[in-house]
């Protein structure tokens, strides 16, 4: 489908601006930040509070048929993005949640009191720096004195940062316009910005419909993880951690579901979040179909603490820290090491 970069309509960015997926780490533009409550599911006298994403796991649980037989209560609550879910983790109010792979970084930065139990390897193409298909731009290096849209404190901010130090260049050597990604989209549209450091569905988006093309992509420069964080009152508590371990797995059995069946999920997705659907299969096949659950692992730890050193050496936090401090791995038990590769769908959509 060819793009018509001057006709995006707003009716179809309003969607996607709500959908912030796991990866992301601030909120939408013209999203409410808080949890609202979305249903509960399964039976018993427990119940766990779940922080979720428009989409998210309580989408991907439902279509894989993991809420059928449930033994104890899910109460969701369903957030813009990363940040404020791991709010309502400090606080109590949720119990478990999915995020990206740095809203845990800025919420231990900020002594929350958090524990990450279980982790998701994915491929990163879906992590990419866009530019136009007419652009001058062919790699990162080229990127010096340029403006680039990114969201603040995203997985995406840390992405466009190992590019600039992988190329040599460092943010002063840029102009960063902090953008949500619905005002990022329309920015690049326009061409206001010359690049646009984004996750997906949005990458998908903006290569299917508005003209772009991929300069650099976070495949083997950022680690591709997101995480399942849990609060460190659910963990103390027998049965709470009890139904944290079995929602842990009924996640992992849906994730298979996922890659088996990448048609069916791209259409759930596609009605949960306004995404058209080749925008949906597209973001499946590049990065949400190929995601393994995994151990949050000493490999794991490492490859956050980078991103823990890489934003303090920018003074993008107060100070460096142990985000080893801020895992649990109790669960790690069930789960395949962390550096356990992603499933593919062959050539890279």
């Amino acid at each position: 489908m060819r793009s018509r970069p001057r006709h995006l309509a707003p009716a179809l960015l309003f969607p996607l601006a709500l959908l912030l997926a796991a990866c992301d780490g601030a909120a939408g533009a013209g999203g409410s930040a808080g949890g609202t409550g979305s249903g509960t599911d399964g039976k018993g006298s427990l119940t766990l509070n779940v922080g979720d994403q428009k989409g998210g796991s309580e989408a991907v649980l439902r279509a894989a048929g993991e809420l059928d037989d449930l033994t104890y209560k899910i109460k969701w609550s369903t957030f813009t993005s990363g940040p404020p879910l791991l709010e309502a983790v400090n606080a109590g109010a949720v119990d478990i949640g999915a995020v990206g792979n740095t809203p845990p970084v800025f919420a231990a930065a900020a002594k929350s009191k958090i524990k990450v139990v279980a982790g998701a390897h994915s491929r990163a193409d879906g992590d990419a720096v866009l530019v136009k298909k007419d652009s001058p731009l062919h790699r990162a290096a080229q990127l010096k004195g340029k403006s680039i849209a990114v969201a603040q404190g995203s997985s995406a901010h840390y992405q466009l940062l190992a590019q600039l130090r992988k190329s040599g260049l460092s943010p002063k050597d840029v102009t960063l316009s902090y953008l949500q990604p619905a005002d990022a989209l329309a920015a690049f549209t326009r061409g206001k910005v010359d690049a646009w450091a984004v996750w997906d569905p949005y990458t998908s988006q903006a290569l299917e419909q508005a003209d772009a093309r991929v300069l650099a992509s976070g495949q083997g420069v950022v680690n591709g993880l997101g995480f399942q964080v849990a609060a460190p009152a659910a963990l103390n508590d027998k049965k709470k951690s009890a139904a944290v371990k079995d929602y842990i797995q009924r996640l992992r059995r849906a994730q298979d579901w996922v890659h088996a069946h990448p048609a069916a999920w791209a259409e759930v997705w596609a009605k949960e979040t306004g995404l058209p659907k080749d925008v949906a299969l597209a973001a499946v096949k590049r990065t949400r179909g190929t995601a393994v659950q995994v151990a949050v692992d000493k490999d794991a730890i490492a490859s956050e603490q980078k991103i823990v050193d890489t934003f303090a050496a920018f003074h993008l936090i107060p100070r460096s820290f142990d985000f080893g401090a801020f895992v649990d791995p109790r669960f790690n038990g069930g789960l395949p090491p962390s550096g356990t590769e992603p499933r593919t769908y062959g050539k890279a959509h």
